[in-house]
């Protein structure tokens, strides 16, 4: 009935679709299995993308060659270029997205790339022969072989959801869990961890008064994702800004004592960034109110999203505190929030490629790794789907180090320090965050995403056209010097220091209070030079001038760790043949078994002397 597939990818959520995708783009022939045919690519929490840290996330997906950028790009409402007013390393991207059109997007998206079939059944087996994953056992009992399997499985292993007393299993509500897989990897001796999370009650945007609330519209120009040519977005729907009280904080307490996170029934850890409207409450008892982001769903639907108002209370007192919200007074709800625990796999039991060190050839991506959000799930798809084609196609491996990626932070901070409760990016987390900027991921990225096949010769002509614009501009204002009698007068107008001797234009642009829209006012000759080039590589030149500095400093801290991080280890080495190392050190090398000495450098509980032993021990 099947064929043998090169890779098997069980789920179908944004890792599952990512790493579906790549691996077919490279030529893999993949099968996708998952237990709903109607959920593929489903925003299971809230219906946006990107955000802070995220939304650079995803605009590197895109610049490698990934969909998720573009499926975002096609069913968003709303954009909003989040942190302007702070410093470009900081500047987020963000989609609200149609909920139904993201999901069909995705899947049409599939259906177009050649090399994937699709079967729906749940996975209760990995096939596993001489210690390698060689397919499938499905709940029907049918085995289909493959070379390779990429484990997605999001929130479904052994899901089980939580509404005040009552709970049940379930991956998402109203959808099964996953049952047999978690049992098995334990036999073959993975260790595994319970999580959750959470969501908030869906409820009729017809029972809202939004003359109650705050609105919020998108950017007055909405930028986009990718760096192809997706549609720009030609008109938005706002969302809106509330805030809970004491009467909305009083009405939840009343719950407290059947909530089964204060009760003692979910002994999953939760996200620590996205807490539960009970937990802020209980966490935050100063607080007087909380803010609520009222999110429409889609273009053509009522339905509404309550962002900041996730919970696991019972339905009857999750109403009643949603009728104390301004403008939700009459609210009518459509279904309840619920907390959802599920199995995870500690992520310090993968390679830097992500497949799993116990089982040759099996790879885990998404929440499964004890990652929250669908930017880092998409991600983590990705670069698996990418090394699970490399590996059969006997390539090298594709691993992105900490300073050419947030992806790589991602993934470098997951097999090497772990994670105990669920992850999510931040920028804080990225030590080169001002080379690792969302406006030049393509810069950083496409050249890479060609040679490995998913980036085509239309991303390629065009990054390099960018990259000899840039060029130029920079040149331009590296040479040009302007008299001050040319643009004395207009500098006053902009409240800055006169000239006093001629000035290039990369000098005035360091100043705060021009920018390079600035520099076009001050003489028509500046402004016609200027408009010879795109607005992407005039922004592109600014940034360069204005942060030179800071980018010069962090490419030296970049240069000074690059031997580490190109200093490989052996994957069979013996540790216990160096002496010297600490106990602690010795163990954690063993577990993790890092791939370079850079990697070693970052493992909770390798000291610097440990690793000054091991580069000696090594003959450096």
């Amino acid at each position: 009935m099947f064929p043998e597939y090169d890779i098997i990818v069980v789920g179908a959520g944004h890792a599952g679709c990512e790493a579906s995708a790549a691996a077919a783009k490279m030529g893999s022939r993949v099968l996708l299995i998952t237990m709903n045919m109607t959920t593929i690519g489903q925003m299971s929490c809230n219906p946006a993308m990107g955000g802070v840290a995220k939304g650079q996330i995803v605009r590197e997906i895109d610049a490698l060659g990934g969909l998720s950028g573009i499926v975002s790009d096609k069913s968003m409402i709303q954009f909003r270029m989040l942190n302007r007013s702070k410093g470009p390393a900081m500047w987020s991207p963000r989609t609200q997205n149609d909920r139904m059109r993201f999901s069909e997007e995705w899947r049409l998206s599939l259906e177009k790339t050649p090399n994937i079939d699709f079967w729906q059944e749940m996975v209760t087996e990995i096939l596993v022969e001489q210690n390698r994953a060689c397919g499938v056992k499905t709940s029907l009992g049918l085995e289909i072989r493959a070379k390779a399997v990429i484990l997605t499985n999001g929130t479904f292993l052994n899901g089980k959801i939580h509404i005040g007393e009552k709970s049940f299993g379930g991956g998402r509500n109203a959808e099964k869990a996953a049952v047999g897989l978690t049992e098995q990897l334990v036999k073959l001796g993975f260790e595994s961890g319970r999580m959750k999370t959470g969501t908030p009650p869906r409820i009729d945007g017809r029972s809202l008064d939004y003359s109650l609330m705050e609105e919020q519209k998108g950017d007055e120009r909405p930028g986009k994702f990718s760096f192809t040519d997706t549609p720009v977005l030609q008109r938005q729907l706002s969302c809106w800004i509330t805030y809970t009280n004491n009467q909305a904080h009083e009405a939840l307490k009343r719950g407290f004592e059947k909530s089964p996170m204060f009760n003692g029934r979910i002994m999953g850890l939760g996200p620590r960034y996205c807490p539960s409207i009970e937990d802020k409450i209980n966490r935050f008892a100063e607080r007087e109110r909380h803010q609520i982001f009222v999110e429409p769903e889609g273009w053509n639907t009522i339905e509404i999203y309550v962002n900041g108002f996730s919970t696991s209370l019972p339905e009857d007192v999750q109403y009643k505190a949603l009728t104390k919200i301004p403008g939700f007074e009459n609210v009518r709800m459509f279904r309840p929030g619920y907390a959802i625990e599920y199995d995870y796999f500690p992520p310090t039991q993968l390679k830097p490629t992500l497949e799993t060190q116990l089982i040759d050839n099996l790879y885990f991506a998404g929440q499964i790794n004890g990652t929250t959000g669908y930017e880092e799930a998409a991600c983590q798809g990705l670069v698996a789907g990418i090394n699970a084609h490399n590996k059969l196609a006997q390539k090298a491996p594709f691993i992105l180090k900490r300073s050419e990626a947030y992806i790589g932070v991602l993934i470098d901070d997951l097999v090497t320090k772990g994670t105990q409760e669920p992850y999510r990016m931040f920028t804080s987390r990225a030590e080169y965050r001002i080379l690792l900027r969302q406006d030049n991921a393509d810069l950083r990225l496409t050249e890479k995403g060609y040679e490995l096949g998913l980036a085509d010769d239309d991303r390629l002509t065009a990054l390099l056209k960018k990259r000899k614009e840039i060029e130029e501009v920079l040149h331009h204002l590296n040479t040009i010097k302007v008299d001050p009698d040319m643009v004395n007068s207009q500098l006053e107008v902009i409240n800055t220091a006169s000239l006093r001797e001629k000035t290039t234009l990369s000098s005035l642009l360091k100043r705060p209070e021009i920018g390079v829209n600035q520099l076009s006012v001050l003489h028509t000759d500046i402004k016609a030079l200027l408009q010879k080039f795109s607005a992407e590589a005039r922004e592109q030149a600014e940034i360069a001038v204005k942060y030179q500095t800071y980018i010069e400093r962090e490419e030296k801290l970049v240069e000074k760790i690059t031997g580490l991080e190109d200093f490989t280890i052996r994957p069979d080495f013996d540790y216990d043949r160096v002496k010297a190392l600490s106990a602690e050190g010795r163990e954690k090398l063993k577990r993790i078994r890092p791939l370079t000495i850079g990697q070693a450098s970052r493992i909770s509980g390798v000291s610097p002397a440990d690793v000054s032993i091991l580069t000696i021990y090594m003959g450096r």
